[in-house]
């Protein structure tokens, strides 16, 4: 199957595109990074959304490229990707972001992206395309990563409980405000690490497709510099109506409890990117956050809006494939 080779203008114009989704993600979920800060009034939301975007771009000096590796070679055959799979992928996963943030639904860009690709390789070579393995360990990750996280964040509120019971409530608090501020941090690190990567990865497979890479598969410098950037500015531009719907709709969060969801989140993304495992930011914290909600008493939790954001990530997939596989097949007219 032969791969397309275009014009240096166009090719341009889909690494901007890639880059434009990779803003639109860290709009998209500034929310996952600052939900907790905004809940508890530790910080305003202008505050926080700065805050964000400083350690969304400092996950540049500290972490590895194996999420970027992952999306780049192993969604998706990366010797059948050509720029209309790339196309195909951009705006399905862009299509899903903007209707998502546009009615408030903290769903997954992660998966929105995977499920473009999916959808625009599938139309581009059928199944053949898929790489199965790199698929169902992401798959697996919108059941895992959330419920790990909420038992995970059940746990540090109960094992913290206990460290803290002799205490006083006020000092607590206050040690707490303190913790809650450094446990938001890392978790804007591992935000900017994973999300990034996965912009990283398709510019990367669009500039091999291209013949652009000399020698092994690798990220060249300047896009991992690009994604960073581009994904700091988006977290910078805010995502208020998520914000609303992380930070107060699903349950009102004390500082002991926002430390113990950004904590147990700063976790389970650090792992799965050391793992390589392109997980969601949106998945993860909000499981954490119905964890220490279901921590305090079950009805502190508003099931009833988890219910709709756990719908929405059961579609994400499914809805942006069939998007990203029609716009691959509409640039086949041209």
């Amino acid at each position: 199957m032969e791969t397309t080779i275009i014009a240096l203008p166009l090719l341009v114009a889909l690494i901007a595109l890639a880059l434009a989704f990779d803003f639109l993600n860290g709009l998209h979920d500034a929310a996952n990074s600052i939900a907790t800060v905004v809940s508890t009034r530790l910080l305003s939301p202008v505050q926080a959304v700065g805050f964000a975007a400083v350690f969304n771009f400092a996950a540049y000096f500290v972490f590895g490229l194996k999420v970027a590796e992952t999306v780049g070679k192993g969604i998706i055959d990366k010797d059948i990707v050509d720029p209309q799979v790339i196309f195909g992928a951009l705006i399905g996963a862009m299509f899903w972001n903007v209707v998502t943030w546009w009615r408030g639904i903290p769903s997954s860009s992660s998966h929105a992206l995977i499920g473009g690709l999916v959808g625009a390789g599938v139309a581009r070579a059928g199944l053949d395309g898929i790489v199965w393995p790199g698929v169902i360990k992401t798959a697996s990750a919108i059941v895992l990563s959330p419920m790990m996280g909420l038992f995970l964040s059940m746990f540090l509120i109960l094992a913290t409980s206990w460290l803290f019971m002799r205490v006083t409530s006020r000092s607590a608090e206050g040690i707490f405000r303190k913790l809650h501020l450094v446990s938001s941090a890392a978790y804007s690190l591992g935000h900017g690490a994973n999300d990034a990567q996965k912009t990283m990865g398709i510019i990367t497979v669009l500039l091999y497709s291209q013949g652009m890479l000399q020698g092994a598969f690798h990220v060249p410098h300047w896009v991992v510099l690009s994604c960073y950037l581009a994904i700091a500015l988006g977290t910078l531009s805010g995502g208020w109506k998520i914000i609303q719907t992380m930070g107060t709709r699903i349950t009102k969060l004390s500082h002991h409890q926002g430390f113990c969801a950004s904590a147990g989140g700063s976790v389970m993304l650090f792992a799965a990117s050391a793992f390589g495992i392109p997980v969601s930011t949106t998945h993860t914290i909000t499981g954490c956050v119905v964890g220490v909600g279901a921590a305090r008493r079950a009805s502190a939790v508003r099931w009833g809006v988890a219910g709709r954001i756990v719908v929405a990530w059961l579609i994400t997939i499914p809805a942006s494939a069939a998007v990203g596989a029609a716009f691959y097949m509409l640039t086949r007219l041209f």
